[in-house]
């Protein structure tokens, strides 16, 4: 498997000043899944790139599985359970940086114990998208011979599970974190000085006598861009500039999906800058087009023609 996604898939209630829906398909790992998959199609003979590792509950729609598997990603890690799927409510107003969460029911996803299908211990690349850190933990430690892996997080495991969070953290090859996590992670008001402490494990729990963080950092910085911190140097990146701006939701998941999928494959990639420059074009292009609907339904439809046209605008303001 090029990429095995473990995150939450679920039902998400969105309001936002241009629209709002309710029942709509959300959760990390369809946002990465599906952006990734756009960038990772079937191989000939319909092997699929790109596997979910996710609970969903007796609720799930058939619909949608086979929405998901349409567009090339690999169901066979994700478990069916008695109950209820996981379900967010969350309401943005004004320039839309910032969501007020309604509600959260985890549901089944609060008794999912992940575990890697034998077949995919060896991904080219694992990402460990938005769950709790002793899952991401035990993820990791199921993986060992996988050629990198990624982590995310969320606010409330950086306050309520920092020592497993920081133990994460320490077992991943990249941490792909937004600028108020990284600040609340190293207690820096400034993200550029948060970024040092955190690779070096001296932000951690524990600190550096308990080891070094992840060997690379990629800080989301919503409209301001992309900031990387790489074993081969620095990186930084505007936003694509989208006028039509409709829900933010998964854009960091997107974001992420499309990153690891182009860094797929790609031996030494993260001691090569042209690579992870190109790489990260990609995820930016690939998450401007997520804000422009509700969840993932603007990747779920996204056309090449119209997602090269773009990528192309962006390399020509970026000078690339």
């Amino acid at each position: 498997m090029d990429l095995v996604i473990v995150g939450s898939i679920g039902y998400d209630d969105i309001e936002t000043p241009e629209a709002s829906g309710s029942d709509i398909l959300g959760g990390s790992a369809v946002h990465a899944g599906v952006s990734a998959s756009f960038h990772l199609p079937e191989k000939p003979g319909g092997f699929q790139n790109v596997g979910l590792i996710a609970p969903i509950g007796s609720d799930f729609s058939d619909a949608h599985q086979t929405m998901l598997e349409e567009l090339g990603i690999n169901f066979s890690g994700v478990a069916r359970m008695p109950g209820k799927t996981f379900r967010w409510a969350g309401r943005y107003e004004g320039s839309m940086e910032n969501v007020e969460t309604i509600s959260t029911e985890v549901n089944v996803l609060g008794d999912f114990t992940p575990e890697i299908p034998s077949a995919w211990e060896s991904p080219k690349i694992l990402f460990c998208a938005n769950t709790h850190p002793a899952s991401q933990v035990s993820v990791l430690d199921q993986c060992p011979d996988s050629e990198i892996t990624a982590i995310d997080t969320f606010m409330m495991w950086i306050e309520d599970e920092f020592a497993s969070l920081s133990d994460a953290l320490r077992k991943a090859d990249i941490a792909i974190l937004n600028e108020e996590e990284v600040c609340a992670i190293s207690g820096a008001g400034i993200f550029t000085r948060a970024i040092e402490p955190i690779m070096s494990g001296k932000a951690l729990h524990g600190g550096e006598s308990a080891g070094s963080g992840p060997t690379a950092l990629v800080v989301k910085r919503g409209s301001s861009g992309v900031f990387a911190k790489l074993p081969c140097g620095t990186i930084t990146l505007p936003a694509f500039p989208v006028s039509d701006v409709v829900d933010p939701t998964g854009c960091g998941d997107s974001f992420a999906g499309a990153l690891l999928a182009n860094m797929s494959g790609r031996k030494g990639v993260l001691n090569n800058l042209e690579s992870m420059r190109l790489a990260m074009v990609h995820a930016i292009v690939t998450s401007s087009f997520t804000i422009e609907g509700l969840g993932s339904e603007k990747l779920q439809k996204l056309e090449r023609g119209a997602y090269h046209g773009r990528m192309d605008r962006y390399r020509r303001m970026v000078g690339l």
